[in-house]
């Protein structure tokens, strides 16, 4: 039944394609933006914190948040780049189109199957540009990918490590004298200091604040 539904339904032509694709990419682009936004809005509120955690001279919650921060510019910087490759996808397809005027159907495109390729192990846009996949290998753009790339996409966000350096930059920059006036040692002979009880229900406190920023940071993140 659903064979002869699809027989008798007309197919799209290649300018409703690119017209419906187009309108969806540029959605994707908004909703790029608005991530950013969000992440950006967000990193605001953790820069307070790690100058308040500064002053009271926890450089461990200071420190925890500077790697929040790193990781949340990554995930800007990798937003900025996904957004950049649906451009670029769009502008391919226009091409596509221009050709399948001439030629009265649309042709496979190496390029568009490149960045879809790469866009599907972007976790940000893993799923959206799987759907895409589907519906361009059917109409003939690109050829068949295998799903592996979403699973891998999806398993492997945030991999990347930051490094001590990066973190400390990030924290000098943002705590400025407070953390520099902190060399690691009297950070370390910090943390070898017996706790006291005040210290203990501060610290859960301290600790409670902290996991509740990250959450919201992951939340902008996902």
């Amino acid at each position: 039944m659903e064979k002869v539904k699809n027989m008798l339904m007309p197919k799209p032509n290649p300018q409703q394609l690119l017209r419906d694709w187009q309108r969806r990419l540029r959605q994707e682009c908004r909703n790029i933006e608005r991530q950013i936004r969000d992440i950006q809005r967000e990193e605001k509120s953790v820069q307070k914190a790690i100058k308040e955690a500064a002053k009271r001279n926890d450089m461990g919650s200071a420190k925890a948040l500077a790697k929040e921060i790193v990781r949340s510019r990554k995930t800007v910087n990798r937003l900025y780049e996904n957004k950049a490759q649906l451009n670029s996808i769009s502008m391919h397809l226009g091409e596509s189109v221009a050709i399948a005027r001439t030629v009265g159907h649309l042709s496979k495109s190496a390029e568009v199957m490149k960045i879809v390729n790469n866009l599907m192990k972007a976790p940000e846009v893993a799923v959206t540009m799987q759907e895409f996949s589907k519906e361009m290998t059917k109409a003939g753009v690109i050829e068949e990918m295998m799903n592996d790339a979403v699973d891998n996409a999806l398993d492997s966000e945030d991999i990347e490590e930051e490094t001590e350096e990066e973190i400390d930059k990030v924290l000098t920059a943002i705590a400025g004298e407070t953390a520099a006036q902190l060399p690691e040692a009297v950070r370390k002979e910090k943390l070898k200091q017996p706790a006291t009880s005040e210290d203990v229900e501060e610290s859960v406190d301290d600790e409670e604040e902290l996991e509740e920023i990250r959450a919201r940071l992951a939340r902008v993140r996902s």
